[in-house]
């Protein structure tokens, strides 16, 4: 059954969702849907969508100036840790942001101090996404974040007071979060249900001391069982739905939808915002199909710094033929340095209409950033382009159709790229220590070796630089020299 509005635009300071179109069939708990997305002051989201995840304030690689100018992103994740250098109570000297000046065009300390244009929606978390592994751990009292001097404890009011000076759109409250665990593994039943009971406590206190008016707040679905967390998510819809304190959810597993749907119907009527960090557009469709709303999506920084360009459409090509389609084109690759054709014949971004394969290449292998930012401007061109055919098959009662086609006709995977990527920041390292890391460098030097010629070897002193160099053939490592 399909049920079409005509979308409008809010009447109050509050931020307004609003269902225009669902794929829901009877016997069925959850399904797409399209919907709308609207804050005062800011573009209107069309749902299904995502958002960009921003790095150290900002997207990485693209300026402000130019995400206005070529790409069509709606939203930006933000993570307070990118910002704080230790616990924010009571600190002689704050975080610059908490005093950045404000104007009309960046009405909010978030919006002046990082730059973001007026008009795209700001959400603040707690960490980044993904978070950094953390080896110490949460408390009872507050959780772990990755800050420039390493990690810190970040209290439930600490969080409060930060969301509260720097006026983000969309908040999201502390959840207490399994991050240290191994990729693919469950918590245990019994940390499973401290991780509920802690977070239904922290939820209380956020709601204890109201935020301003105009920033919403979107309660964390955990990634645990529903009948774990129920107590908690009950809490959601009988308390804080009534009230309207409650905007939206941020949900870490889209499979816990359909149990919503069963159990906390009322809990549907919010958008949902997917914090899961799908690896592929396979992915983001099975969620879609679930009843997801927005995503936040490292993919496409992932990709851009692979050195990859997104080639896939939806719907998927007629005929794609009998070998799946690549999702990606690795354009660091030997064979693109003399194809003077567009990343995708199908994309009509800034990157694809003004520039061509084999430029995009010699910007990789030179290491330019130039080579980066074009990719990112194609990236979220792509993305965008993916996510407006996907609310129209939803319309038009088509998307499982098309979502099987595209299924067939792409891989399964994407590819991994194979240049270097840009010079790894802090974040990125691994926080724990190990033998297997010990003496190896993050970022391979930015110079090589060009000529070897014996008799112009250098002395050099016995320095880890030194015996670099002599590894590298230009020069020689004089003995107890360099301590």
């Amino acid at each position: 059954m399909t049920v079409d509005t005509e979308p409008q635009e809010p009447e109050s300071t509050a931020m307004r969702f609003e269902v225009v179109s669902s794929a829901l069939k009877e016997g069925t708990a959850a399904a797409a849907r399209v919907g709308r997305l609207a804050l005062p002051g800011r573009r209107p989201i069309d749902t299904p969508n995502f958002i960009a995840v921003t790095s150290r304030g900002t997207l990485p690689h693209v300026t402000p100036d130019n995400i206005s100018k070529h790409l069509q992103v709606s939203g930006a994740y933000f993570s307070l840790e990118d910002f704080v250098e230790k616990s924010q109570q009571n600190l002689s000297r704050p975080p610059p942001i908490f005093s950045a000046p404000t104007s009309t065009n960046h009405p909010t300390p978030l919006y002046s101090f990082t730059g973001t244009p007026s008009h795209i929606t700001t959400i603040l978390a707690a960490r980044r996404l993904p978070a950094v592994p953390s080896p110490i751990g949460n408390s009872t009292k507050s959780i772990s974040v990755f800050t420039n001097t390493g990690f810190q404890n970040l209290s439930t009011t600490d969080y409060l007071s930060a969301a509260s000076t720097l006026e983000p759109d969309i908040t999201i409250p502390l959840a207490d979060l399994t991050n240290n665990s191994p990729p693919g593994t469950s918590p245990t039943s019994k940390r499973a249900l401290r991780m509920a009971e802690r977070t239904d406590e922290w939820i209380v206190d956020w709601f204890s001391s109201p935020l301003s008016t105009s920033t919403s707040t979107f309660a964390p679905v955990l990634p645990i069982p529903y009948p774990i967390q129920w107590e908690y998510l009950s809490r959601l819809a009988e308390d804080y739905i009534p009230s309207s304190q409650l905007s939206g959810l941020a949900v870490h597993d889209p499979d816990i939808i359909p149990d919503l749907a069963t159990h906390q119907p009322s809990l549907l009527s919010l958008p949902l915002l997917s914090l899961s960090n799908p690896s592929n557009p396979h992915l983001i469709l099975r969620h879609i199909a679930l009843g997801t709303d927005l995503f936040a999506l490292p993919l496409i920084n992932a990709v851009s710094d692979a050195g990859l360009a997104l080639n896939f459409t939806f719907p998927a090509p007629p005929s794609p033929g009998s070998t799946p389609l690549p999702l990606a084109v690795d354009l660091s690759l030997p064979s693109f340095s003399t194809s003077v054709t567009p990343l995708s014949e199908s994309c009509t971004c800034y990157a694809c209409k003004s520039h061509h394969k084999s430029y995009i290449h010699h910007l990789l292998q030179a290491r330019e950033m130039l080579g980066w930012t074009l990719l990112q401007i194609h990236n979220h061109a792509t993305m965008s382009a993916f996510f407006g055919g996907i609310q129209r098959s939803i319309k038009d009662a088509t998307f499982e159709d098309e979502r099987l086609s595209f299924s067939r006709a792409y891989d399964s995977e994407m590819p991994a790229g194979v240049g270097e990527r840009p010079r790894m920041r802090g974040y990125q390292y691994k926080s724990q220590g190990g033998e297997e890391n010990a003496g190896k460098k993050k970022n391979k030097p930015a110079w090589q070796k060009e000529l070897a010629v014996e008799d112009d070897k250098v002395e050099v002193p016995e320095t880890d630089g030194g015996r670099e160099l002599q590894e590298k053939g230009v020069g020689e490592v004089v003995k107890g020299s360099g301590r």
